[in-house]
């Protein structure tokens, strides 16, 4: 991505066909589909990239299984087939993974499960393009061999294609699922999902964006709307780090702000376009090293009263989540409940036999989803995961609700809405526009002083851009060590963060740009007696990389600090 100066001058000066506003995945997604239909478009968000709820997932690329429960068959079809097409456009990033569900004691798999999972497999089948590649087929090399699905090759080029789900053996379950050993399971059924780093995905969605011509700039509080006519023609807009005001021309203004929408302009919107209520959910998750939960495949684990959550690897840790209860808080940091994280802790000790406690936690974090609220108070919050769109009459087009793993169809209907009433003929392109591109970690230069382990992370991801990465750790040493110890991020990954991703703060660093306030949150604590700690190197790389003062690199730490508590993501 260009600098952020750059971007603020470009936003300042230029006059834009479209202007997004909100710079998690829905936002990213109508970057980039209109700017690759010929738009000029401008991107602002108010915080840092996906800083929100797109960067608080369960990091899942999924069909939602559950929603079958509720006969919701359009939404777990559409997400299917944009699962297999995430996998396609950027393998480096969204990955297959294995899940289980086991049986113990002898019983047989729940039959109403295999049900569903029948109903899973065959909606997640492609069948048009399935019949336009009639050419041969190989088995996908991952996992024994193709386990994981096919890989369908044609005149289209490659699309992955999971395997049938199917019942395994005891041995099979505790290969995937090591934590079960004391459990002895007897069987359990094994299907597919997909996996991803949900803020990698946002900010490689942006650079590709911003390939096709899109200006994006984080830390840009959109304060209001420009007019003209009574139409909208813009959007006011204060630079929250310097304090400038300025406005942004655009003749078209889309509000993707997500649980946020209604803060742009609310009189309008619920008056004029009648918008369901926004009814936010609180999503906890908790990560525990994989020593003590070891896992190789995901695991759906009952959690009581019919709900069930997922045990995931994910980064060289466990994933445990997610709660999914109404949340009237605050909503710009977003804290772990106590009773969320109990109730986590008491599900997986349960089905695995564990003993777990918040002393074993390595980070908590919670988000809150933009669910749409149906006025049916019999209804489960979580039925409403379809995306809602609204025009109002300024010509604003609010989009919200929906998930990660639909954030394409998303933005698809939204750009849909400006190409109609513009009367133009520009067809979608996302589904056939690379994210990235991947590499094999063979093909990556080895530089010394970077840990083994730090070249499959790197590749998985940054894809090519990894080669940025490495160059800067060849070039200045230091850069070259890891942040924390004993995991694979890199100082130089702190570097290309401020170069070429606007990364302003430690937290935009430990967060997102890497996610080890998730993963270490304890390691990244204020120690006084250590100047030399993780948090201490990272600032002392940005501040070298972003000209800070003194006394701006020494208030940092607390800065950080004061946010990690604010975020709970130590779990206490």
């Amino acid at each position: 991505m260009i600098e952020r100066s750059q971007a603020l001058a470009a936003l300042s000066a230029e006059e834009f066909d479209i202007a997004v506003v909100g710079g998690g995945i829905t936002g990213a997604g109508v970057a980039l589909d209109a700017a690759t239909r010929g738009y000029s478009v401008a991107l602002l968000e108010r915080a840092d990239f996906a800083s929100g709820t797109s960067s608080r997932s369960s990091k899942l690329v999924h069909g939602g299984l559950r929603y079958l429960q509720n006969f919701d068959l359009g939404l777990v079809r559409e997400a299917l087939l944009e699962r297999q097409l995430m996998v396609t456009l950027a393998p480096h990033l969204v990955r297959p993974l294995p899940l289980v569900v086991p049986a113990f004691e002898g019983a047989r798999p729940d039959r109403l499960m295999g049900v569903g999972l029948n109903l899973y497999d065959v909606m997640s089948v492609d069948r048009e393009r399935l019949r336009s590649r009639r050419g041969r087929r190989a088995r996908g090399d991952q996992r024994g061999g193709g386990e994981q699905g096919e890989v369908l090759r044609g005149e289209e080029g490659e699309s992955w294609s999971p395997e049938r789900h199917r019942i395994i053996s005891e041995e099979e379950v505790l290969e995937l699922l090591p934590a079960l050993a004391a459990r002895e399971p007897t069987s359990g059924y094994l299907f597919y999902d997909c996996q991803t780093d949900d803020v990698r995905l946002v900010l490689t969605v942006l650079g590709e964006a911003e390939r096709f011509g899109a200006v994006c700039a984080n830390r840009v509080d959109v304060t209001g709307l420009l007019e003209h006519d009574g139409r909208t023609s813009g959007v006011r807009a204060t630079d929250t780090e310097g304090g400038a005001q300025f406005e942004v021309r655009a003749a078209n203004v889309i509000n993707a702000t997500g649980v946020w929408a209604d803060e742009l302009r609310p009189q309008e919107l619920h008056d004029e376009a009648e918008l369901p209520r926004i009814r936010p959910s609180r999503g906890t998750h908790i990560t525990l090293r994989h020593a003590d939960l070891p896992l190789t495949a995901g695991a759906i684990v009952p959690a009581g009263e019919g709900r069930s959550i997922f045990a995931l690897p994910w980064l060289g840790h466990a994933l445990v989540g997610t709660t999914d209860n109404d949340y009237e808080g605050p909503l710009d940091h977003v804290r772990p409940s106590a009773a969320d994280v109990d109730y986590l802790l008491q599900a997986i000790n349960g089905f695995f036999g564990t003993a777990l406690g918040r002393a074993q936690l390595t980070g908590a974090f919670a988000g809150v989803r933009p669910l749409i609220s149906t006025g049916d108070p019999k209804k489960s919050v979580d039925i409403s995961r379809k995306a809602e769109l609204y025009e109002t009459s300024s010509g604003m087009i609010t989009i919200t609700g929906g998930k990660l793993t639909t954030w394409r169809r998303m933005a698809k209907m939204t750009v849909d809405r400006v190409v109609e009433r513009d009367a133009r003929d520009a067809p979608c392109r996302t589904q056939e526009i690379p994210l990235g591109q991947a590499i094999s970690v063979d093909e990556l230069p080895r530089v010394e002083g970077v840990p083994a382990e730090s070249y499959p992370a790197l590749a998985a991801r940054y894809g090519h851009a990894a080669h940025d990465v490495l160059a800067l750790a060849a070039e200045r040493g230091e850069l070259a060590q890891p942040i924390v110890p004993g995991l694979p991020d890199l100082l130089a990954e702190v570097a290309l963060a401020a170069r070429h991703e606007q990364a302003r703060s430690a937290a935009d660093v430990l967060l997102r740009r890497t996610r080890l306030g998730l993963l270490a949150a304890r390691e990244l604590r204020p120690d006084p007696a250590d100047r030399g700690g993780p948090v201490a190197r990272v600032i002392a790389v940005l501040a070298s990389e972003l000209g800070w003062d003194p006394a701006r690199a020494a208030g940092e730490g607390e800065r950080f600090a004061a946010e990690a508590a604010a975020e709970g993501l130590d779990g206490s």
